[in-house]
């Protein structure tokens, strides 16, 4: 049996650090920890937004906004016997241009103290991770979808006399004032079919058509479509229920969000019986209703938005989007991210700063593409829009 010695130095396995060789250090024991860390970050940010997927998105590399170009239509005429062809005598197709901003830097941070991640019984960092990941994926539906319905309310951008572009589509949900009506299954799938006809006839393409409703108007509308047949039958169970377009209906998917404007909230609107616009009764032990939308609601001089994304009185009546991928669009200049502080501020603090980060900008493209449900009031088709921002 060998002699212990109790002089002797202790050889660790440092589970955290990087590579194999090399003693100790502060710099590097904790690398791997890190990694584990981003990948749950990106994790909840990907399982927890929606938004990114169904709208056009450019990433930028050394700019602060980006341009759309819009082309406006033409028009086909006879050609006469010995005359040159040099385009049409009105010098279209007309044209016009969009720009998106990035908005000022996102971010979620959280300080981790080290005595408390020893005592934990949980995995701290896996758990505050998702927390950022679903904070950032929140701001980010919340932009694209509050910039879809200012689209829906907006005239087309190309102007020229003689070429009228389509512009933005409100439908009502039901036939009357009441706010009620949009949990109403039938008045919703009535609601559907006329938004899929006025996206037919602005000349919409049926490729990329979705929808995205607060979650108690999906669960109502499941019901109703599971026993009217518009849903294969096979379709059933937790894939039914989870919201992630597999209902459809005329063409468009259904998702759903609690990051639409709602009723001048964010996905939740509740109220009391005899309400014009109350979205439903409230039921017990809620504490309270949605999160309001006070949150940049405009540009300010302060660090923040960008981009106008409406003020919160202006959604007072919205209650659904439908939608096209070239509705909106949002430009990236900082794709999620994570940092966390390490050496000598761990050393000085005990603990590290987490932050999750990332820069973006979002608005409308094709307002022809927005189409915004409503209730409690009555809807403006006007192609120049209506209730500006």
């Amino acid at each position: 049996m060998a002699q212990q010695n109790s002089n002797a130095n202790s050889n660790p396995t440092f589970i955290g650090r990087k590579g194999d060789t090399g003693t100790y250090d502060a710099s590097n024991n904790r690398d791997l920890y890190l990694k584990i860390f981003s990948g749950e970050m990106f994790k909840g940010f990907q399982h927890n937004t929606i938004a990114r997927d169904l709208v056009m998105k450019r990433t930028l590399q050394n700019a602060r906004s980006a341009q759309f170009i819009y082309t406006g239509r033409t028009k086909a005429e006879y050609h006469t016997p010995g005359q040159s062809i040099l385009g049409n005598d009105e010098n279209a197709p007309p044209v016009a241009e969009k720009t998106i901003t990035v908005d000022d830097l996102l971010i979620s941070s959280a300080f981790v103290y080290e005595l408390d991640e020893v005592l934990a019984h949980y995995d701290l960092r896996s758990e505050i991770s998702r927390k950022i990941g679903y904070a950032l994926a929140e701001t980010y539906d919340r932009k694209i979808f509050r910039a879809i319905t200012k689209g829906a309310r907006a005239a087309h951008p190309i102007s020229k006399s003689g070429y009228v572009e389509p512009g933005g589509t409100q439908i009502r949900v039901g036939t009357s004032d009441q706010g009620s009506n949009a949990y109403d299954a039938e008045k919703l799938i009535t609601a559907f079919y006329d938004a899929a006809a006025a996206l037919d006839e602005k000349g919409v393409s049926m490729d990329g058509r979705v929808a995205v409703l607060n979650p108690r108007q999906y669960y109502a509308l499941i019901q109703k479509v599971g026993d009217g047949g518009l849903v294969n039958r096979d379709v059933q169970g937790s894939a039914l229920q989870s919201g992630q377009g597999i209902v459809e209906i005329a063409g468009i998917q259904i998702f759903k969000s609690m990051n639409i404007p709602f009723f001048q909230s964010f996905g939740t609107k509740f109220g009391t019986a005899g309400d014009n616009n109350p979205g439903v009764t409230s039921p017990q032990n809620m504490g309270g209703v949605g999160p309001d939308m006070s949150d940049d609601a405009a540009v300010t001089d302060s660090y923040g938005s960008r981009n106008d994304y409406g003020a919160a009185a202006k959604f007072e009546h919205s209650c659904g989007l439908i939608f096209q991928r070239e509705a909106a669009a949002c430009v990236e200049a900082m794709a999620p991210q994570v940092q966390v502080t390490s050496g000598d501020v761990s050393v000085v603090y005990q603990g590290d700063v987490i932050l999750g980060r990332m820069a973006l900008g979002a608005d409308y493209l094709n307002p022809a593409a927005c189409v915004e449900l409503i209730a409690g009031a009555a809807p403006n088709n006007s192609d120049a829009g209506t209730d500006a921002f």
